[in-house]
C-alpha cells in the first residue's frame, strides 16, 4: 500500500486570533502552528494502514518553509518520505492549492508509482472550505468521500463509514481512492524519541508550483466579537443574602 496524507500548517487550536490593522493577514508574531486535529488523525490512519498490510506512508503539505516542521512531525510518528510544496507565506485560494497537490502528487507518483489512497482532513482547521480534497479527487478522477470516521481495507477495494443519524453510511469504493477523515478515526500516537530523531534528519523533498490563482479572492478578514464575561461579588455571609435575591428576581426565578 502507498498511502499519501495531505495536511495544512494552521494556528493552534485554540490560540487567540489577532487581525493586522489594514484588514488584510493575520499577525503570525505571537502565534503557535500545528496541523489540524482531522489531519493528525489522516497521519495516524495511515501509519496504522502501512503497520497492517506493508507498504509506505507519505505526507504533502503546500505553504511555507516553516511547514517543514508538521512534515518532520508526521515523520516522528512514522511517515516515511515528506514532501513540500513551498509558498510566500500567503494563503491560497482552494483551487491554486488543489492545482498544486495535483501537480506535486503527478511528480511523485511517476517517480514511485500510484498512491493507493490520499487521506486529508474533513476541513482546515482555519479556514474550514471543504474544498481542496475533492478538488483534487475529480483532477485525478478518482472516487472521493468526506466525513469518514472508519477505514478497512480488503483485497484492492476499501470500505468507509461516515455518521449519519445515529448510524453509519457504508461506502465501497475500488482502489485507488481520496478520502476526507474526521477526528475520532483513531486515537493520534505521540512520537518516539527514535521519531523525533529520525524527523530531525529527514530529507523533504521540495516541488515549486506554477499554479494559477483560481476564482476567490481575499477582500477583508473580520474578528468576531468576543464575548466578555464579568463576575460580580454580591457580599459574604447572611449580608449577601438580599443581593442574591434581587438577582433571582432579574433572572425570572422568583
Amino acid at each position: 500500500m502507498r498511502v499519501l496524507v495531505c495536511v495544512k500548517r494552521v494556528p493552534a487550536p485554540g490560540a487567540r486570533i489577532v487581525i493586522t490593522a489594514d484588514g488584510r493577514s493575520i499577525d503570525t508574531s505571537h502565534l503557535g502552528f500545528t496541523m489540524s486535529p482531522h489531519e493528525e488523525c489522516a497521519i495516524e490512519e495511515a501509519v496504522q494502514i502501512v503497520e497492517r498490510h506493508g507498504g509506505v506512508a507519505a505526507v504533502l503539505t503546500v505553504g511555507p518553509p516553516e511547514a517543514q516542521d508538521q512534515l518532520r512531525y508526521a515523520v516522528s510518528l512514522g511517515v516515511e518520505a515528506a514532501m513540500l510544496v513551498p509558498t510566500d507565506g500567503g494563503d491560497w485560494d482552494p483551487q491554486r492549492t488543489a492545482r498544486a497537490l495535483v501537480a506535486a502528487i503527478g511528480h511523485a507518483e511517476a517517480e514511485g508509482g500510484p498512491f493507493d489512497l490520499i487521506l486529508f482532513g474533513n476541513e482546515s482547521a482555519d479556514s474550514g472550505g471543504f474544498q481542496v480534497g475533492v478538488r483534487v479527487a475529480r483532477a485525478l478522477e478518482r472516487p472521493v468521500v468526506n466525513g469518514i470516521k472508519a477505514i478497512d481495507i480488503d483485497d484492492g477495494s476499501l470500505v468507509a463509514r461516515r455518521p449519519f443519524d445515529g448510524g453509519f453510511e457504508e461506502y465501497r469504493l475500488p482502489l485507488p481512492a481520496v478520502l476526507g477523515v474526521k477526528e475520532g478515526l483513531n486515537l493520534p500516537r505521540y512520537p518516539t524519541l527514535k521519531g523525533r530523531l529520525a524527523s530531525k534528519k529527514a530529507v523533504v523533498e521540495s516541488f515549486e508550483s506554477n499554479a494559477a490563482p483560481g476564482g476567490l479572492t481575499m477582500r477583508e478578514f473580520r474578528a468576531p466579537r468576543e464575548q466578555v464575561t464579568e463576575t460580580r461579588i454580591l457580599g459574604s455571609g447572611p449580608a449577601a443574602a438580599p443581593a442574591v435575591v434581587e438577582i433571582l428576581e432579574e433572572l425570572g426565578v422568583l
